[in-house]
């Protein structure tokens, strides 16, 4: 179940956040630099993985750190490749591919809740009416709630309700 939420995604109760990202994306903006200075290795192994699979837009990683903290980096750009290489915009066809994928990781991995934020429409370039209704589609059926954190408000716990 979807519930639609304002706060800060990074205070989240979730089980695991999801975020978008391209293939070796230096993670120097929006929520992606969040991460990337709260776990600096998720960066690292981030990359790490792009090298070994020559990762792809549609695609998706999940990351396990300190304490039990997950984080699912899903391809939703190309680009970031080779130094000072800068993210393409986002594609509709490449947020269904990896919610698709997202969707497989929740199941395979039995997680019981999800955080996402408006997905691919900071960095990504994408309209949120254009997003909302594919990010619906794929993450609807799920059996656990699922927060999309609509509104950002920095240092605010959002209200996450339980399924």
């Amino acid at each position: 179940m979807i519930h639609y939420v304002s706060g800060d995604i990074l205070l989240s109760r979730a089980q695991a956040v999801a975020h978008g990202v391209a293939p070796k994306d230096p993670m120097k903006q929006g929520l992606a630099r969040s991460l990337h200075e709260l776990y600096p290795a998720m960066h690292k192994d981030y990359h790490h993985w792009c090298n070994l699979t020559h990762a792809k837009p549609g695609e998706a990683w999940m990351w396990g750190g300190p304490g039990g903290v997950r984080v699912i980096n899903l391809i939703t750009q190309e680009g970031g490749y080779g130094h000072g290489g800068h993210p393409e915009r986002a594609t509709i066809k490449h947020v269904r591919d990896t919610l698709r994928a997202l969707a497989r990781i929740v199941e395979h991995e039995g997680l019981r809740s999800l955080a996402l934020p408006r997905l691919a429409t900071g960095v990504g370039g994408l309209r949120w009416a254009d997003v909302r209704p594919v990010i619906e589609e794929r993450l609807g059926a799920l059996p656990i709630p699922v927060y999309v954190y609509a509104e950002f408000h920095a240092g605010q716990r959002a209200d996450e309700p339980s399924a």
